[in-house]
């Protein structure tokens, strides 16, 4: 370990009606996949040599004063709006907690490490191509400015699983991922199904004091104080996923964690282009997770959780606190658009206008969604690059013009950005369903690794050109 590894493990110091002590399973095969050099260096684990991490994150041999056991995490929650009792850690647990570089707690977590007590029928393993998809989704939203939980380190298991929504027998991995907290709000939701208001009222003083710290200043009553804040941050996140073109797939109450970051990376898409009714999940028939109904999933959400918080909390302070919703995803919004453009607002309603101009051109012209913030990053400086582009075209159309007033209208956010070589590049990097699988067909077909691997570096260098996370609340450094 490094200086700046500091360990901090105050989950599971809050006791037993939270968690379970588990045992990871014992895999087969340990081939390393993925190691977050950047992040293992922001908490100190960065000197671990190769023996070393596979204790830690294949093994889950405890960390340095930190947990003595892994904790497999309490908690219940809407699923598809249908209330299910009988959820909880099933293939995961909380491995250890820790401090950042800003003196934040922060939480390594697995997917994939073996059966619970809440595992039910489920065999507690992840396949590695779910290992695969949850790395390229988490770079490539941090790269595009959503608070999002990393991909700590991914291992292969050696394992043969049987799935039904994919070829088997298949790969199998088991990955940790660092956040600042597992608290979902089913966790919440758990206590109040079992009429335990000690336990809420527990949860709502670590929240406040261990995570969402400007709670504190938002009035007496705790819980209300603590849903203003939650209310606040996920109308950001449900906001920066919009603005990313970012399709959650699953926005259950177990999905959605009180520090407003974005996880659990299943059957997520990107869109190709500007689509409301675009959906991720196959099984999500009737679009309740489509992309343009995010934002009302989360506040529904968050309405779950104002119920749970109910047995502890003001009733009419509750309800203020849900109110402020809108007003939050109205100014996050417009922020979050302008934010991927380059470009700074003018507190005006020609923000919306332009973000409404925009999505309406590209849906309309077909434009792909992540080219046309690439085009046009920091507006005017681009037009230039964006006429002469592969999507020059489609600029000119009338059906744009409207649309390239309003954005050469704005004052460009560091345009010296528009250095880097990236923006010298033809197209940007995406994720849309067809470059990830064009990234999974070679490692199923012959252990070929390259194209994950440039795909990745092409992340990078676009988190790098526009360096969407600096001063930004919520990134784990900045």
């Amino acid at each position: 370990m490094t200086s700046r590894y500091r360990p901090d493990p105050r989950f599971a110091a809050l006791g037993d009606e939270y968690s379970d002590p588990v045992q990871p399973a014992d895999f087969p095969q340990d081939q390393l996949r993925w190691w977050n050099g950047r992040w293992a260096q922001e908490v100190g684990l960065d000197g671990l040599d190769a023996e070393a991490r596979k204790a830690h994150f294949h093994r889950f041999e405890s960390l340095p004063d930190n947990q003595s056991e892994p904790r497999a995490i309490r908690y219940h929650g809407h699923q598809f709006r249908t209330y299910n009792p009988q959820i909880g850690d099933g293939r995961g647990f909380l491995f250890a907690q820790l401090r950042d570089s800003q003196d934040r707690l922060l939480d390594l977590g697995t997917k994939g490490s073996g059966q619970t007590p809440y595992s039910r029928s489920g065999d507690g393993r992840l396949t590695l191509k779910g290992a695969v998809r949850e790395v390229l989704a988490s770079e490539m939203l941090e790269a595009l400015g959503v608070y999002t939980s990393k991909t700590f380190a991914i291992y292969e298991t050696g394992e043969q699983l049987h799935r039904g929504d994919e070829p088997s027998p298949t790969r199998s991995a088991v990955m940790t991922r660092l956040q600042h907290s597992h608290l979902r709000f089913g966790v919440f939701q758990r206590h109040a199904y079992f009429e335990r208001p000690d336990l809420i009222a527990e949860l709502v003083e670590y929240a406040i004091t261990r995570l969402v710290p400007e709670a504190a200043d938002m009035g007496e009553d705790r819980a209300a104080a603590l849903l203003r804040a939650v209310t606040e941050r996920s109308a950001r996140l449900a906001a920066q996923w919009m603005a990313a073109g970012f399709v959650h797939g699953v926005l259950n109450t177990d999905n959605l964690v009180v520090t407003g970051e974005s996880f659990d990376y299943g059957p997520w898409r990107f869109l190709p282009h500007f689509e409301p009714g675009f959906t991720a999940a196959y099984f999500d028939e009737q679009g309740l997770y489509a992309y343009a109904r995010q934002p009302e999933s989360v506040f529904w959400a968050l309405q779950q959780l104002a119920g749970a918080l109910s047995l502890v909390g003001d009733r009419e302070a509750l309800i203020a606190a849900l109110e402020t919703y809108p007003e939050h995803y109205k100014r996050e919004i417009v922020t979050a658009f302008h934010h991927r453009l380059g470009l700074e607002t003018k507190g005006d309603d020609s923000d919306s206008a332009l973000v409404g101009g925009l999505l309406n051109a590209s849906r309309a012209l077909e434009i792909p969604f992540e080219a046309l913030f690439f085009d046009w990053f920091c507006g005017d400086a681009s037009r230039e690059r964006a006429l002469q582009s592969q999507r020059g075209a489609l600029y000119r159309d009338d059906q744009f013009a409207s649309v390239l007033n309003k954005l050469t209208e704005r004052t460009p956010l560091r345009p010296e950005r528009l250095s880097h070589p990236y923006f010298n590049k033809d197209a940007p990097v995406h994720m849309t369903i067809e470059r990830m699988e064009s990234v999974w067909a070679p490692i199923a077909d012959r252990d070929d690794w390259f194209a994950l691997e440039q795909t990745l570096t092409d992340v990078a260098e676009a988190r790098a050109a526009y360096d969407l996370g600096r001063g930004r609340v919520g990134f784990l450094a900045e």
